[in-house]
Parts: structure tokens; sequence; C-alpha cells
């Protein structure tokens, strides 16, 4: 039996350097533009209609108005941070509701996941996206 050699690539190189983001819709452009820049503070650019998120990482995040949003029911985007208590305290005092989970994902009083897996708690965006904090190592 002989083994054929192919000229198809096995994998491609072309998206290594590519400068990748992520997105996702909102119902509320405004709305989002308030809460990413005023209550999370990050840097938020308008352009062309959808909202660009510039993270600390140099990472981009693309926000999209859709007028038939329906929130994701995963997280889709994760903030590592040193202490979860002390922003979900400050985010709290900025009007920022914390999910609360029971089962296997278990919150506490404040919304905090300490079990299994990293000290976490997750919230919502004002189109219902959810959105996390967790605890750097």
């Amino acid at each position: 039996m002989t083994r054929e050699t192919s000229n198809v690539p096995t994998k491609t190189d072309a998206l290594r350097e590519s400068p990748a983001f992520c997105g996702f819709s909102v119902n509320d452009l405004r709305q989002a533009k308030d809460f990413y820049g005023g209550t999370l503070g990050l840097d938020v650019r308008e352009e062309n209609g959808m909202l660009h998120l510039r993270l600390s990482t140099g990472a981009n995040v693309l926000l999209y108005p859709k007028p038939n949003h329906q929130p994701a029911t995963f997280t889709v985007l994760n903030f590592p941070v040193q202490n979860v208590d002390r922003v979900v305290d400050e985010l709290t005092a900025l009007g920022v509701r914390f999910q609360h989970y029971g089962g296997e994902i278990q919150t506490d009083a404040k919304g905090i996941h300490r079990g299994k897996g990293p000290v976490i708690a997750w919230f919502q965006d004002p189109a219902g996206n959810i959105l996390s904090v967790l605890e750097k190592k």
C-alpha cells in the first residue's frame, strides 16, 4: 500500500498575526456607551454606528446595535482583577447588580462564586449580556 502525498495544507499561518477581536450585539448603543464608558470606565469610541472598546491588554471589543438583539446565555466578556470582593463592592455602589446562582455555581450574598474554579462574579450590561470579574491568581 502506498501513501499519497497531498499538496493540501494541513494548517494556515494567515491568521496568526491578525489583530483579531471579538464582538457582540446590544439593543441600545447609547445605554451601552454610558454603561461601558461611564459606569465601567472603559475606553469607548463610537465609529460607524458601532462602539469600540479598547481594553488595557490592547484587545478590542466591537459592540454593534441589533434591533432583535437576544443576550447571550454565556459570559461574553471577562475582566480579571486582583480582588473580586473590592471590585464587586465598587461596581455595586455604582448600581451594577450581580447575578445570584444556586446549584453547582452557587454564589454568596454579594453574588460571588467561591467554589470550584476561580473566584468570580457575574453581572449584565443594559442589553442583558453576561460579563464577569474574576480573580487573577
